[in-house]
């Protein structure tokens, strides 16, 4: 029983140092991310697989111009008066001194047939189906363009997931910071009030106010797990891994520059877009080539017996056919009207993504500028913040200074911390937006 019990236990044990083992921490740059997204990523691999679907259309289109070859076999037994006939003239077994009297002619036995054909039909003039190889090429390119695009997404997505988590490590630190100060005025209110030099109100106050930072320090961690959720998805790791991030919120020290492209022409899904024009342009002429005729050369091969696979009678035939959709009920003309409203929607829709793009790149331009100016004002306000508390503490200790204006002091602080951080992070974004939406 003790031996059952013991080999529970190093099973357990066990069990327990392999869901260790499964959970990594990974230390990890922007760039090792980023090479990680575009290895691991569902998104990416999803886009990838449109191409190959794409040229899977382009193969297809071959068909315009390649020949179409069918091997047949068809069994048939009957005793209708005429197939019988047929099948014997064409398994050449008919006798004309038996078969062709009136009786046997009327009133035929069973007959066996099989007939092994081989079909060879080469297109000759079929101009909507050549048209459509284009229209297959163009739409790959266009694809093409839009997992480049998909690639640059992703990144723009893992770069503001790890920004996040720096930024939201930059918070838990700072509220570790200020719950350090704030845990050591809150012992040295303690210490007054009971010697009588405090009041119980303005003791309680600094309990309220650690309170308050523990707190938010709470809903911080819970931020920065969310981003770290956000950065595991996207690279595909395991829900137990942990990621710490090397990089931090840089900013430049020169300002932005004022030479990304207005029209963001060379945008990936401007790019796209400028394709599927090209599309429904050759869209609309395939659905006018219906109008016209196409032509088919064809040659056949017959094989008769009364045996399968046999070839005791065989013939062949070759020929050419034309057809002409003269008049099918306006639906021709109704196709011919959609594509060309297609064509002027995708004109459209890429004159209005143009104008989009300018209008995003001066947005994330503007934001970039706005984002360096707050880093500076935001890093003056906490150095004025901390001389200020500094200042302010120690009168606090000898009893010169009132508890609100120590906890003013402490919130000015603890928000000038803040907001730098967002500040840069802020300022990492729109760097990251802008050259996104630059096309870069």
């Amino acid at each position: 029983m003790k031996l059952t019990r013991r080999a529970f236990a190093l099973l357990a044990a066990g069990l327990v140092l392999s869901v260790h083992a499964e959970a990594a921490t990974m230390k990890l740059s922007l760039d090792d991310a980023l090479k990680m997204a575009h290895e691991r990523n569902s998104s990416i691999k999803a886009a990838q697989a449109r191409i190959d679907q794409a040229d899977a259309m382009i193969v297809q289109s071959r068909q315009a111009y390649l020949p179409k070859v069918q091997l047949s076999e068809t069994f048939t037994h009957t005793t209708d008066p005429g197939a019988n006939l047929v099948f014997k003239l064409q398994q050449e077994i008919a006798n004309p001194m038996t078969d062709f009297a009136p009786d046997a002619l009327n009133h035929p036995s069973a007959i066996s047939n099989f007939n092994t054909s081989i079909q060879v039909v080469q297109p000759l003039v079929n101009v909507d189906a050549m048209i459509g190889r284009s229209v297959a090429a163009s739409a790959k390119r266009a694809q093409e363009f839009m997992t480049e695009r998909a690639v640059e997404t992703i990144d723009l997505n893992v770069k503001k997931a790890y920004y996040g988590l720096i930024l939201a490590r930059k918070n838990v630190a700072a509220l570790d910071q200020s719950i350090g100060i704030m845990r050591g005025y809150s012992t040295e209110a303690t210490k007054a009030y009971n010697v009588g030099l405090l009041t119980k109100s303005d003791k309680l106050s600094t309990d309220v106010r650690l309170a308050e930072l523990r707190e938010q320090k709470l809903m911080v961690q819970n931020e920065m797990k969310n981003a770290e959720d956000a950065l595991r998805v996207m690279l595909k790791l395991a829900p137990d891994d942990s990621i710490i991030p090397t990089g931090d919120l840089v900013v430049d020290r020169t300002a932005p520059s004022t030479a990304a492209r207005e029209n963001s022409a060379g945008r990936n899904d401007l790019k796209a877009l400028e394709a599927y024009q090209e599309v429904t342009g050759y869209q609309h002429d395939m659905a006018k080539a219906q109008y016209l005729p196409r032509l088919n050369a064809f040659a056949q091969q017959n094989w008769h017996d009364s045996d399968l696979f046999g070839t005791d009678g065989s013939s062949w035939t070759v020929g050419l056919n034309m057809q002409w959709n003269v008049f099918d009920g306006m639906a021709t003309k109704g196709k011919v009207q959609e594509a060309k409203a297609k064509q002027l929607e995708a004109r459209y829709n890429y004159e209005a993504a143009r104008e989009q793009s300018a209008m995003e790149v001066n947005r994330a331009r503007r934001a970039m500028m706005t984002s360096r100016e707050r880093v500076e004002v935001a890093r003056k306000s906490l150095d004025e913040s901390k001389v200020s508390l500094d200042f302010i503490g120690e009168q606090f200790r000898t009893g010169m200074a009132m508890t609100f204006e120590l906890l003013m002091r402490e919130q000015a602080f603890t928000w000038a911390k803040m907001r730098i951080n967002m500040a840069k992070y802020d300022y990492c974004v729109a760097k990251s937006e802008l050259e996104y939406y630059g096309g870069k």
